[in-house]
């Protein structure tokens, strides 16, 4: 079925919406304000605004007029990051042509899906599962059982940058009552007013005598955005007030009973199993799951939580892909949702970065993205102030290069020294081209290429239960990268295989070269210690192998100094040095390496790998090795080691949103730079790597001074902070 052509917004509110034209199933839409006149109605598929403002008034009379289908649009429950009014982008909307959940002075979608009313589709939807005999299906009340189980673990609701806080101990009963801003629209949709807000905490008084009242008072009003309905009058030694931002799950978590008007947080209340009771007509109310003090006899069923869940999350709301902005399921939202959130409380602190190159500044701030940490740049360990909270304080440098004096300043402060270094999946280019890499990895305890002491990679893979949930990713990711032909870096011609039929049937050994002066040998390989040593042993030991040399990429590109001693060729059959690594794998019997990472990339490959060093990857029954490290006892497994070091310890960035994202969806992303990159004219070859390090390094010192010179702008309630203490 083709999709209608057109949709038309009137709804100014409705541009910042990227993808809308997806969420409506159709292939355009149409921008026009209100004021002015419209003569291509015969070609529309429907006419939209946003929400029951009145400035929606001219849209609807125009859909009158031409006879066109109306559609609202409101946020959905699982929305963004942050809020709507600091530009976070959505990643859930709803869309309604009866009309709007918050409204119960009128029918919607939603009250009719739980109604068990007969449905038909909306008039851009041909999709009929979205109907009420799909609430019946065990598949997706399953669907929802999952869905509120990974909402709860991970602590997910409508907006997500509020940071968790501990209420401090109490022998006693804790109630909230959840405060919403003046003239919300689903205060009036839900059958009340400013009074019922008065009420609401009058019977929380009376009917939990003795307990604690708490005050949540809505995120827009911490903000400075708006106002809410209580005032300092109202508090009392047993009433207090939350005038900070919280993250609602965990704080439903502390209290034993919720009161609410409309709030979606007495939704969020239910899915812990909280009692709620209701002084309004929210969605989730009137089907027997609330206490509630507004009659709504229009609500004819008894539902359960779970249906009411899929109604509203899984069949109500529509949701936008976070990395690729396609239609997708609520599962996808709230898996990225719960990856932000982890690397928001990893990156939970003050840090200070310590002799971190200024190019590279820009992108290590996004690595450390978080609504509750502070990133600070400096040049000279005597920068770091002493009197920090210790337990919240970080200095972080890149991988080895904390000097003796870095150390003694961080000891003496009392805090920690981390270490950041690039992930093993990095970019379709070379770092030191100036590349942003695709992943990165901060280590607590050490780094992975410095075997002297252990890593977080090195416990993890030491100590981790792997899931099998982890294990199937794992498969499904090695698999994926073997077949997208993707390696670290992923430089050379990698179109080609290689062709050896000078090799006349003795066995192919890949010799991959590495930088000398890198860390990874002067730390993790202390009797090889050049690519010259490890040829000649390589040779010494398979005299009548067919040998691959493949020098590293930074050598090959005059980025780094060449070998200290050239290889003998006599040592080597063919030296490789314009394919990339991958045509090398594909071609090779066996790998012996140093401490390369391509060791790791042919374990992928299920190639036979010999280390000469004590590589991260060596130790674990995997690998032949020379020098064993007694520390690494444990035996993994291909999909346990692929599963600790791709899935769990790095991090990866989406470059295209700024935000976390999964190695699958870097796979995908690298696949297309790559595509793209192939179809550039050669001509321009030469031309396009000092395009890059220039552009590269602009982009990165620009961002890094707009970061320093903007000030954080603190917002305050206007009665300061009612906290209890």
């Amino acid at each position: 079925m083709n999709r209608p052509r057109t949709a038309i917004t009137f709804s100014r509110g409705i541009r910042r919406i990227p993808h809308l034209s997806s969420i409506l199933n159709v292939a355009r839409v149409h921008w026009r304000p209100p004021q002015l006149g419209w003569t291509l109605s015969a070609t529309a598929a429907c006419v939209v605004g946003w929400g029951g403002k009145a400035n929606t008034a001219a849209a609807r009379a125009h859909a009158q007029r031409r006879r066109l289908p109306y559609l609202t649009l409101e946020d959905g429950f699982l929305r963004s990051l942050d809020l709507g009014v600091r530009g976070s982008r959505p990643y859930s909307l709803v869309v309604d042509d009866l009309g709007i959940y918050y409204d119960a002075t009128r029918p919607s979608r939603l009250e009719q899906l739980l109604n068990g009313a007969a449905d038909t589709p909306l008039p851009i939807d041909p999709d009929t599962s979205r109907c009420a005999a799909a609430l019946e299906d065990p598949q997706l009340l399953a669907r929802a059982r999952d869905c509120i189980a990974a909402i709860t673990r991970a602590r997910l609701s409508k907006y997500n940058a509020a940071p968790e806080w501990q209420l401090p101990a109490t022998a006693g009963k804790r109630v909230l009552v959840v405060d919403q801003t003046a003239g919300d629209l689903s205060i009036a949709g839900g059958l009340a007013d400013g009074s019922s807000f008065r009420r609401m905490l009058a019977a929380a008084r009376s009917e939990n005598p003795g307990a604690e009242i708490l005050i949540k008072v809505h995120p827009e009003v911490v903000a400075g955005k708006k106002r809410g309905h209580f005032l300092p009058a109202d508090l009392t030694e047993r009433t207090r007030l939350l005038a900070r931002d919280l993250n609602p799950i965990h704080l439903l978590e502390q209290v034993d009973r919720v009161y609410v008007v409309s709030s979606q947080m007495g939704m969020e209340a239910l899915l812990l199993g909280k009692p709620v009771t209701c002084f309004g007509a929210p969605f989730y109310a009137g089907w027997g799951l609330t206490d509630d003090r507004v009659a709504l006899p229009q609500r004819q069923r008894q539902r359960s939580l779970e249906a009411l869940f899929a109604a509203a999350y899984l069949l109500y709301a529509r949701y936008l892909d976070p990395d690729t902005g396609a239609p997708c399921a609520a599962e996808r939202v709230i898996e990225h949702l719960a990856l932000q959130r982890h690397w928001f409380a990893h990156n939970r602190g003050h840090f200070f970065g310590c002799g971190i190159a200024w190019w590279k500044r820009a992108y290590v701030r996004r690595y450390l993205a978080s609504p509750w940490n502070r990133v600070q740049f400096v040049e000279r360990a005597g920068a770091i102030p002493a009197g920090l909270d210790p337990a919240q304080t970080r200095v972080l440098v890149w991988g080895t290069r904390d000097t003796a004096r870095l150390r003694r300043r961080a000891a003496a402060c009392g805090y920690p020294v981390w270490r950041m270094e690039d992930g093993f999946l990095r970019s379709a280019g070379l770092g030191t081209d100036l590349t942003a890499p695709a992943s990165q990895v901060i280590d607590r305890r050490g780094i992975y290429f410095d075997p002297a002491a252990p890593s977080d990679l090195e416990a993890l893979l030491q100590e981790a239960e792997f899931s099998p949930t982890d294990l199937t990713r794992a498969t499904a990711l090695r698999q994926a990268l073997i077949s997208a032909r993707l390696s670290k870096y992923n430089v050379g011609d990698r179109r080609p295989r290689l062709e050896l039929s000078a090799a006349g049937g003795r066995t192919v050994i890949l010799v991959p070269g590495q930088v000398e002066q890198d860390a990874s040998i002067r730390l993790g390989s202390p009797e090889i210690r050049s690519n010259a040593q490890l040829l000649a042993a390589v040779r010494q030991e398979h005299p009548d192998a067919y040998i691959l040399y493949k020098p590293h990429p930074d050598v090959l590109s005059g980025n780094r100094r060449r070998d200290t001693r050239p290889p003998d060729p006599a040592h080597f059959d063919r030296l490789v040095a314009d394919l990339g690594i991958v045509p090398c794998l594909e071609a090779a019997q066996a790998v012996h390496t140093m401490t390369s990472l391509v060791g790791f990339e042919a374990l992928l490959r299920g190639l036979p790998v010999h280390t000469y060093g004590q590589p991260f990857y060596a130790g674990w029954g995997l690998t032949q090795d020379r020098l064993p490290l007694p520390r690494r006892t444990r035996r993994l497994s291909l999909d346990q080691l692929v599963a600790g070091v791709l899935l769990l310890y790095p991090r990866y960035l989406n470059p295209a949103t700024g935000e976390f994202t999964s190695p699958e969806m870097i796979v995908e992303l690298l696949g297309r730079a790559l595509a793209t990159r192939a179809q550039r004219l050669a001509p321009w070859a030469g031309l396009q790597r000092p395009w890059r390090t220039g552009r590269a390094f602009v982009g990165g010192v620009s961002g890094e001074l707009f970061a320093a010179w903007q000030t954080p702008v603190r917002s305050r309630h206007p009665w300061g902070r009612q906290d209890p203490a």
